[in-house]
């Protein structure tokens, strides 16, 4: 259904239509509610449009093909979709923007459904990868002590987003233009209300506390206060699988962001004086880098850690032949 779905919408919108797109630029949102124009827009974009249908042509493929053959031989390819089309929804985003949108700032809700629609397609591929796997011995529900470097990690993972994050956003919030200009700071007050910036400054930290669970034994464990599942293991993709593409797409984001403020210092449309006068939007990027590659290795040692005992096993027994 999301492969069919996807392919009508962008032949809907490869044929003239408008209903459902956006044409705004994240980097500069004007009329987000109207979608920036989006019924002037007479040449679609190709990956709004054709790319987007060769995509999704092949996703259905890749179906089919499961239907046809042997299940285990998709889920490598399912596991791919999967991360595609979570990295492209780009969940970052849906965590400052949903809050954003409730708090009553204006939203482009074009462009948070066709992201919640991705996010929906791939973990619905995810669920067809973990059904085709094969079957592995079932992890007993015992907690295992994650090693000090993965909790180190963790801890960094959960400091960063609260001193490169909450810490400058809410000084901004509060009136102080740290590491910004005045007028940037100006700006920011006539764009975001009083509920906006308290939920872009918060939102991001308390998520980021969820990074705990990766090295804590709630993260392994179903704490026993939890009616109906007290005790019983985590399963764990539903730790990994999430925490992994959350660190991709932080890190690509941080890394892509500042390869474009690069090329334009390069290319004059920005001057080195405006980088210095406003380096803490700049630092922010770093943060993300930074974010993204602390979460993903502690997602790693998480996954080590929480393998079945099994697999252990076969490992150490090949790595001492």
């Amino acid at each position: 259904m999301f492969v069919v779905a996807e392919v009508t919408v962008r032949a809907y919108w490869i044929a003239g239509g408008r209903w459902g797109y956006t044409a705004c630029d994240r980097t500069d949102l004007v009329d987000p509610t109207g979608g920036c124009g989006a019924n002037r827009v007479e040449t679609l974009p190709f990956w709004a449009g054709w790319g987007a249908v060769g995509v999704a042509a092949a996703l259905a493929v890749l179906v089919l093909y499961t239907v046809r053959f042997p299940c285990r031989h998709v889920v490598a390819g399912s596991w791919v979709a999967a991360v595609l089309l979570l990295v492209l929804a780009f969940p970052l985003h849906l965590l400052f923007e949903i809050p954003a949108a409730l708090a009553g700032r204006p939203s482009d809700w074009r462009d948070l459904g066709t992201r919640l629609a991705l996010a929906a397609g791939g973990l619905l591929f995810a669920g067809l990868a973990n059904a085709c796997a094969p079957q592995r011995v079932v992890r007993a529900a015992d907690y295992r002590t994650v090693p000090r470097w993965t909790r180190r990690w963790a801890y960094t993972a959960v400091a960063l987003p609260v001193v490169g994050w909450a810490v400058p956003h809410g000084l901004w919030a509060l009136g102080v233009a740290f590491g910004i200009p005045q007028r940037q700071l100006d700006d920011i007050h006539r764009n975001l209300s009083t509920w906006t910036g308290a939920a872009v400054t918060l939102v991001p930290p308390l998520a980021g506390l969820l990074v705990l669970g990766l090295a804590q034994r709630w993260g392994q464990q179903i704490p026993r206060w939890v009616p109906g599942l007290r005790g019983r293991p985590v399963p764990r993709l539903l730790a990994v699988v999430p925490a992994g593409v959350v660190a991709l797409t932080l890190a690509t984001y941080g890394v892509l962001s500042i390869a474009v403020l690069v090329r334009q210092v390069l290319t004059g449309d920005t001057h080195w004086s405006e980088v210095r006068e406003g380096w803490a939007v700049t630092a922010t990027l770093l943060v993300f880098v930074g974010w993204g590659v602390a979460l993903g290795v502690t997602t790693a040692g998480y996954a080590i850690t929480t393998r079945p005992r099994q697999e252990q096993a076969t490992n150490a027994e090949l790595s001492r032949g």
